[in-house]
């Protein structure tokens, strides 16, 4: 299988932080698709000036904001449409340890069936609501897909096979906010892709642009999580057979 990632970068009013996510990307070579999810003005003259400065950035322009999940999910579809097999998800406001793309476009190029997934190493800047709200998610997760073959759900920091990617987002509505991170991988899992956990680190930026709405996403994430469950019992036979394939 051949080789050519990329990277997909979501911005909703990233305009603060976007360049130097972006001027630091570019360093390493890949093409960069920038999503600008209809964000405002000032953040849409930042993007049309790093399309204009830096070569390998491609912008997807959508017109209405759609959630970080249809963001990637355009960023996907346009990345596929080239001609490109990886993608590695990375956030725009400076969150994710870009010093540790290297290993992980290593560890996809080396298993390039499989989805490289960022399981966060946080420091004292993680807010104390999101990290345990996670861990309700994690044990969620563990029952749909009956295993602890993913071991963190929510971290967007991940390179995926575009091919298998692709397919899913064609052929299933998946959720367009935050509860997309969740349900692709979960999805994923059930039509056999590996999982590859891969440990980074995450900061929360002082002063940094968060679009999670405790209320909404948390009503979203749990309706999700609802529907996933019904989900595992359709498809239990075959995870059960999986699981013993893999135990027995």
């Amino acid at each position: 299988m051949s080789f050519a990632p990329c990277f997909i970068v979501p911005v909703y009013n990233h305009g603060a932080t976007a360049g130097a996510t972006v001027a630091a990307l570019a360093r390493l070579g890949p093409p960069i698709y920038l999503v600008d999810d209809g964000s405002d003005a000032i953040t849409a003259t930042v993007l049309d000036r790093l399309v204009a400065n830096i070569p390998q950035v491609c912008l997807v322009r959508r017109m209405a904001n759609g959630g970080k999940g249809a963001a990637v999910m355009s960023g996907i579809r346009a990345a596929f449409a080239d001609g490109l097999t990886h993608a590695l998800q990375v956030d725009a406001d400076g969150q994710h340890a870009l010093a540790d793309i290297p290993a992980f476009l290593a560890a996809a190029r080396a298993e390039p069936q499989a989805l490289i997934c960022g399981v966060p190493k946080y420091d004292a800047s993680v807010p104390k609501g999101r990290l345990y709200g996670r861990y309700a998610t994690h044990i969620w997760v563990w029952v749909e897909t009956l295993s602890f073959g993913i071991q963190d759900s929510m971290c967007g920091f991940r390179v995926y096979p575009l091919a298998p990617a692709h397919r899913l987002i064609d052929e299933v509505h998946l959720g367009t906010r935050m509860d997309f991170d969740i349900e692709v991988l979960v999805r994923l899992f059930w039509r056999g892709v590996r999982i590859v956990n891969r440990p980074t680190r995450v900061t929360y930026p002082e002063g940094g642009i968060s679009h999670f709405r405790p209320w909404r996403d948390n009503l979203r994430i749990s309706w999700l999580h609802t529907r996933l469950v019904f989900g595992m019992f359709l498809r239990l036979p075959v995870l059960l057979a999986r699981r013993l394939a893999r135990h027995g």
